[in-house]
């Protein structure tokens, strides 16, 4: 059955036709990957399927009664509501019930025990458990534990972009749609969170429609695939690599069925022009036949980047690391770090968002200085550093006198020498296009450009800073092809897992405390060393936990709480709601103190203690939550 019909949708933009007589349908339960180059129109159809802009030609038809929610690149949001308000409080029903639930709770923790505050709490939890909302409040807290959204009574307008885009995520994943449609939602996560957020749309019941970059998440997730190009989609009924065999069977076809046609027009050619005395005996049908076939359109030959940029030469000395440490306040992100780069090492930087690994690149190029060690550049090295901001784009500047900027020509790999504006063609600007601003251009094309910029410099030694994030699968493609011909030294930061395992050789983890763990190999080697580990560790621990003496003490655990145990529920709520307010104002206070040495101590440990307390408490809230369900109980008045 049908839950979203498109039929003979079209949509322009000036003299663009991004697609045209689009007629598809998604069923129930589709996982549907959409890829295709940037500009192609891959958030548009987006948009359109969801009802936030109208085609310009055909219907979208949508089934009754079935919800719908759309996580945007760059999702608005009330600056003034907090973050508990922004995920809950937009969808009425049961989640304003639960957003009340919890706002009651955090009063109670404020110490308001009112008999008014008391009543309305009970009356809360009577509605939570008639409707379900307990299953719904207990997924919400894991989600958002994953996606790590600790501080909930944060203003939206003081979140980073990465964080409100969590926020967002968070919203339409607890919200549980019926069709929930996601444009690059593992932007702004870690390798971790995207494994987590993988594992959760796996099992997710409704349509899914997604654009992302992550190859191996439209692999490990969809079940279907539309490309958008060159004014049409596509359908493929397979994940991404069932996807890559089909297209590359077609594009091996096409150019067999172009061969012939190419033969069949030099044939007519050569038959029209034997001369007008014998044409005139010729078959007047077979003259306009050949006359339609040299008139038919040849087919447009699909844009690809092409990057073919030379290297410097690069000596022996390339960048020397010396006992480097880096902290912000108590915040520890490298301690005393030493390694010696070499010439041929591709290194992939991994941890979790704000571990660090940004601030090892800026202080690599002098952005940032170190608290201690030192950082020696080779004379020979020229450092080409894609940042993740591309904070050096003048928004003002026009595209062509941005890349004049670096260099007026640039040699090729192939020692070719070719003006800037020629590089940009490679680059899929039109020369039209070179003479756009900047600030006209989208995020994907601002990107590219900036990628460009780097590696007209003709770096020996790239570091680069989450470079998936905006560019599409081809641009990808073509700087992973790039990258295994580059003579220099790569480090890499990203959380695409995909781009890591084409393209390094050695894995560097930040791990908390500031140490920095290596491990040999790609980022797959990495993870299955990783579990490895894991499953060693359980199998030591699993004897002890399962000695004859321990064993002899379990008793079968009756899944219905005591009413000491309801008690104990409803106490872990309170402070846990008690641990999340204090957490923030401790943040707060750090700051207030920071010349405080005896002051900014006293607050660490009490914030250390906080943060083991609250661990503690959140699981023992989840194992008490989880008996709860099961037994069909509600807390205690």
């Amino acid at each position: 059955m049908n839950i979203v019909s498109l039929e003979n949708v079209s949509k322009n933009y000036g003299f663009k036709p991004l697609f045209e007589n689009v007629t598809l349908g998604l069923e129930d339960r589709d996982k549907i990957g959409i890829i295709g180059a940037n500009g192609a129109g891959k958030s548009t159809l987006l948009r359109v399927i969801a009802g936030l802009e109208e085609p310009d030609t055909g219907r979208v038809i949508r089934a009754k009664g079935k919800s719908l929610a759309f996580l945007s690149q760059n999702p608005q949001f009330d600056d003034n509501f907090t973050v508990l308000e922004t995920i809950f409080a937009s969808s009425g029903g049961v989640m304003q019930t639960i957003l009340e639930y919890e706002n009651a709770c955090h009063d109670l923790a404020a110490g308001d025990h009112s008999p008014k505050l008391l009543e309305r709490v009970s009356e809360l939890q009577h509605e939570l458990e008639m409707n379900g909302g307990w299953e719904i409040e207990t997924n919400a807290r894991a989600v958002l534990t994953k996606l790590e959204i600790n501080d909930t009574s944060a203003k939206m307008g003081t979140l980073s972009g990465g964080q409100r885009k969590r926020v967002a995520l968070a919203h339409e994943l607890i919200f549980k749609p019926d069709i929930l449609i996601l444009d690059e939602p593992t932007n702004h996560l870690d390798a971790d969170t995207i494994e987590w957020l993988e594992s959760y749309l796996a099992r997710y019941t409704g349509v899914l429609l997604l654009v992302t970059h992550d190859r191996y998440f439209l692999d490990r997730v969809t079940d279907r695939i539309f490309e958008v190009d060159r004014g049409t989609v596509q359908s493929f009924a397979g994940n991404y690599a069932y996807y890559l065999e089909k297209k590359a069977e077609q594009e091996e076809l096409r150019a067999v069925e172009g061969h012939k046609r190419e033969q069949l027009i030099k044939k007519e050619l050569a038959w029209l022009r034997r001369g007008a005395k014998a044409r005139t005996r010729k078959s007047k049908h077979r003259i306009e036949a050949a006359h339609s076939l040299m008139a038919l359109p040849k087919e447009q030959a699909k844009g690809e980047v092409d990057i073919a940029i030379g290297s410097k030469r690069l000596g022996s000395k390339v960048i020397e690391i010396n006992g480097v440490s880096k902290s912000y306040g108590d915040n520890i992100l490298i301690d005393n770090l030493t390694y010696l780069l070499k010439r041929d090492d591709r290194i992939g930087v991994i941890g979790a968002n704000g571990s660090g690994k940004t601030t090892l690149l800026d202080m690599i190029t002098g952005r940032v200085p170190p608290d201690s060690g030192e950082i020696e550049i080779g004379q020979t090295v020229h450092i080409g550093y894609y940042d993740q901001e591309s904070r050096e784009l003048n928004d003002d500047e026009r595209v062509i006198d941005y890349i004049r900027n670096v260099a007026e020509y640039v040699t090729t790999n192939e020692g070719v020498q070719i003006t800037a504006g020629k590089m940009l063609e490679r680059f899929l600007f039109s020369p039209a296009a070179q003479y756009a601003v900047i600030g006209n251009l989208s995020g994907g094309e601002r990107r590219r450009l900036y990628l460009l910029r780097i590696l007209m410099g003709s770096p020996n030694v790239l570091l680069l800073d989450e470079p998936t994030n905006d560019l599409d699968i081809p641009t990808l493609i073509a700087l992973e092809e790039y990258l295994d011909d580059f003579p220099g030294a790569l480090i890499v930061v990203s959380h695409d897992r995909y781009f890591l395992d084409r393209t390094i050789d050695n894995v560097f983890r930040f791990e908390p405390g500031g140490e920095v763990r290596e491990y040999a190999g790609d980022y797959s080697a990495y993870l299955e060393y990783r579990e490895r580990t894991e499953a060693e560790q359980k199998s030591v621990e699993a004897p002890k936990q399962r000695s004859p003496e321990n064993t002899a003490k379990e008793k079968p655990r009756s899944k219905k709480l005591s009413f000491k145990e309801i008690r104990e529920f409803e106490q872990v709520e309170l402070r846990i709601a008690e641990s999340e307010k204090r957490l923030p104002k401790i943040d707060v206070e750090l700051a207030a103190a920071a010349s405080d040495a005896g002051r900014v101590h006293e607050l660490f440990l009490e914030q250390q203690e906080l943060n083991s307390r609250l661990d503690a408490d959140l699981a023992r809230w989840a194992e008490l939550a989880e008996r709860m369900e099961e037994s069909g109980q509600a807390a205690a008045n």
